[in-house]
């Protein structure tokens, strides 16, 4: 078992993860998400060669049990915020027949360990309000909140 970053070769499979991850979305939020994947595989490609928007996979020989995206946000060129740099965590899905296994444990230590090597201040991510398993596993990786957001549905 091996974290490494995503390649073309993983395309397809982090696409069956996406459709798990974007189910989860549809369910609690059918208002705002379809059923579809978030990226197409091209898109994929693209970001998967982008430095500033790593990708990581856990590769199980030639199965991906899960992903985590991530994104390097560099807030220097912000008159209001101190110029640190944050990884900000985009999307981390473990596959439905691998949860449980300490996938996401170790898929979330490695973008921390990455974001520290990095250079970054700090780790941030969003978890939509219904989502209690993954609020419940950030916590328990020490998370806290750091700004809430509000909606009205018109």
């Amino acid at each position: 078992m091996t974290i490494r970053r995503a390649e073309k070769k993983d395309t397809a499979q982090v696409l069956r993860l996406l459709e798990q991850v974007n189910a989860v979305h549809h369910n609690i939020r059918p208002d705002l998400f379809n059923l579809a994947t978030k990226y197409t595989g091209e898109e994929l490609q693209k970001i998967f060669s982008d430095d500033q928007k790593p990708v990581f996979v856990y590769d199980e020989g030639e199965r991906v049990l899960g992903y985590i995206f991530t994104v390097l946000i560099d807030h220097g060129g912000d008159n209001m915020l101190v110029p640190v740099k944050e990884l900000y965590i985009d999307d981390l899905c473990v596959d439905e027949a691998a949860r449980g296994q300490g996938v996401a444990t170790r898929l979330y230590e490695y973008a921390v360990n990455f974001a520290r090597e990095s250079g970054c201040h700090n780790v941030t991510l969003n978890v939509w309000e219904g989502n209690g398993g993954a609020l419940a596993f950030y916590r328990k990786m020490g998370m806290g909140v750091q700004k809430t957001k509000l909606e009205t549905i018109l």
